[in-house]
């Protein structure tokens, strides 16, 4: 049996930024805390940051994770917007570092990919698996914070401690599969 961690994912955004807290137990995984920080009524952008800030510093405080795993940033277009993600990313790396955390870093593609087996899912899609593999009930409102825990659960996987690890991946996937086809949705 493996020793307990926890794992803070967290998906940054300067609107809204998504956070999950994923406690693994051997191979058993359990939603600690699943949220939302919305900072859109926030006067401005340093405030905003501040408020990022403060929030993963307390969830640090209030869950004491092993880890932490970040969405990297995607190329958009619009440069400021990518500039503002970037400060939030940034933020909430400082919060985790000044905390003494590991930081891990995951492109939305990455986060996909072990989640659903497609790095061009959907919210949605990447939320019924999480139903599934984590047997929790997620409504569409939820969706920032959903990809928060896909990013904290990615981590976990990545690292070969899932039932994904790298040899054995599309073994594990049907074993899953063909142990839960009544969680299965077309």
């Amino acid at each position: 049996m493996g020793k307990e961690k926890i794992i803070l994912g967290i998906d940054p955004g300067t609107l809204h930024l998504g956070y999950g807290v994923l406690k693994i137990n051997s191979n058993k995984i359990e939603v600690v805390c699943l949220g939302t920080l919305h900072l859109h009524k926030l006067e401005n952008h340093a405030l905003k940051l501040k408020t990022i800030f403060e929030k993963i510093t307390h969830l640090i405080e209030e869950y004491l994770p092993d880890e932490c795993a970040l969405e990297s940033p995607f190329f958009g277009k619009n440069v400021q917007s990518m500039l503002k993600l970037g400060r939030a990313q940034g933020v909430s790396m400082a919060a985790a570092l000044n905390k003494g955390l590991s930081i891990e870093e995951y492109s939305p593609k990455s986060v996909k990919q072990s989640i659903t087996g497609n790095g061009n899912a959907n919210k949605e899609q990447v939320a019924k698996m999480l139903e599934t593999i984590c047997k929790i009930e997620i409504h569409n409102q939820q969706l920032d914070a959903t990809d928060a825990l896909a990013v904290a659960l990615c981590h976990h996987l990545k690292n070969g401690q899932g039932f994904m690890n790298s040899q054995t991946k599309k073994n594990n996937w049907e074993a899953f599969i063909a142990q839960n086809k009544n969680r299965i949705v077309n």
